[in-house]
């Protein structure tokens, strides 16, 4: 039998066994506790947490060089417009289908990709016997480490931190088994992710970058629920029109940015893009309670044109300096940052609210009490609506009171949210001025010289 019919098509297998993400998918969606939804999405992230690092090495070996800043761009649009998309989808779905749909839907972009996977991928030979000296001492602490990092950060906040075992757990291993994983990948000579890597002054700058655009990226599709869902009362639904105005005009953007990619330096096209990126969060740093869905839209349009050129062009400038076998781990080193930024983006938003309410009801009350002329004439106009409404005069004043602490408290939360924005747009404007410590890509020196 001729060599070529008896190759075993590793990229198509690993590719079709990344698929099962489907399966595990609706598994969660007739999952009936919270641990078999834990295993369920595990499961999700162990088979579909291939497809990342096998699409970029996929781009990078195989593309034609003149293509190759399209590939790019397609790549990157993962990055901004599915999160932006998302929600949408998911609150449309939840409203009218139920929740469980958000999870079935994945079929229909899986059974996609399988029939993408099994025409467009070339055949490669399986390399078996290199199983024997695979680094699997790193990829567990790699699993444990990381994802006991991430559990810790993204259930921190709701099991009030260090005082819930869990989170003190999870604290523990990631601090054992993260310093292991850099460890053994560092000394090891064939690693499972090379972290040598990030000598490179790209990868280096690159993966520190998409840390800060994963906490933006994350920290702002984060915030915006939690403000129209905690201060305006907004529907999954209405959440999800809200949102849309973040994902549709990118699909403006995204068909130019290969052209603009060739034509400009891409350090320039992420600066740019992290400084428009930053003036839609400042939009938002000034809300008040009138501030809702028809106020958010216009921050929205702005962020959505700013988005596309934050990841899609640090893509290419993580990997430009990188040789082509070293696409896969270079790739996994910076979706690993942004990964991680995202996390904890969440992480610290979700806690920066919550203490910066807790303040602000604190200042707001000094000023809010009985002896203040301004409080006793609206307890007064509010009491009389109450007892207008048939209350007694002691239950109205109770009642009274009752609206002015929730009051406050609602103006609270509307100024923490405006901090949470701020520390978003200075996280953006930081980013904005790494980027010029990246090397242009060899295709901007080829074109430069």
């Amino acid at each position: 039998m001729p060599e070529e019919n008896r190759k075993m098509d590793f990229r198509k297998w690993v590719a079709v066994f990344g698929t099962m993400l489907g399966v595990f998918s609706a598994l969660c969606g007739i999952s009936t506790s919270l641990s078999q939804m834990i295993v369920f999405r595990a499961s999700q992230g162990f088979t579909g947490g291939v497809f990342i690092p096998m699409a970029l090495t996929v781009i990078v070996s195989t593309m034609p060089k003149n293509l190759l800043s399209v590939g790019q761009a397609m790549f990157g649009m993962t990055a901004t417009l599915a999160p932006a998309i998302g929600p949408a989808l998911g609150g449309w779905l939840t409203d009218r289908f139920g929740w469980q749909w958000n999870f079935y839907v994945n079929f229909i972009p899986g059974a996609v990709m399988l029939a993408s996977i099994l025409y467009g991928v070339d055949k490669e030979s399986m390399k078996l016997r290199e199983l024997r000296t695979g680094d699997w001492w790193g990829i567990l602490c790699m699993a444990i480490g990381l994802g006991s990092l991430v559990a810790m950060l993204e259930e921190g906040q709701r099991k009030d931190w260090f005082g819930s075992p869990f989170i003190r757990n999870c604290a523990i291993l990631a601090t054992i088994f993260v310093p292991l994983f850099v460890i053994i990948e560092l000394v090891r000579e064939k690693p499972f992710v090379n972290l040598r890597l990030l000598v490179c002054r790209n990868l280096a700058f690159t993966s520190v970058i998409a840390f800060g655009l994963g906490l933006a990226l994350y920290g702002t599709i984060f915030l915006i629920p939690l403000y129209l869902g905690t201060v305006q009362g907004y529907s999954p639904l209405k959440i999800g029109e809200v949102l849309i105005w973040v994902g549709l005009p990118q699909f403006l953007i995204f068909p130019f940015l290969p052209l603009l990619m060739k034509r400009f330096d891409q350090r320039l096209l992420v600066c740019c893009g992290c400084l428009i990126f930053a003036v839609s969060c400042y939009m938002n740093i000034s809300m008040s309670f009138d501030y809702a869905g028809d106020q958010l839209r216009l921050a929205n349009i702005v962020r959505a044109f700013g988005q596309p050129f934050t990841i899609v062009p640090i893509t290419g400038l993580a990997v430009a300096t990188l040789a082509a076998k070293d696409a896969g781990s270079g790739s996994a080193i910076f979706n690993i940052f942004r990964n991680i930024g995202g996390s904890f983006g969440i992480a610290i938003l979700s806690t920066l609210v919550t203490r910066r309410e807790q303040f602000h009801d604190l200042r707001i009350g000094e000023l809010v009490t009985v002896y203040s002329p301004a409080t006793q004439t609206r307890l007064a106009a509010v009491q009389e609506n109450f007892v207008n409404k048939g209350f007694d005069a002691p239950t109205a004043l109770k009642q009274s009171y009752a609206v002015i602490k929730s009051l406050v408290t609602r103006e609270a939360f509307v100024m923490a949210f405006n901090d949470a924005f701020l520390v978003i747009s200075v996280t953006l404007l930081v980013c904005a001025a790494a980027i010029w410590f990246c090397k242009p890509s060899r295709a901007e020196e080829a074109s430069g010289g």
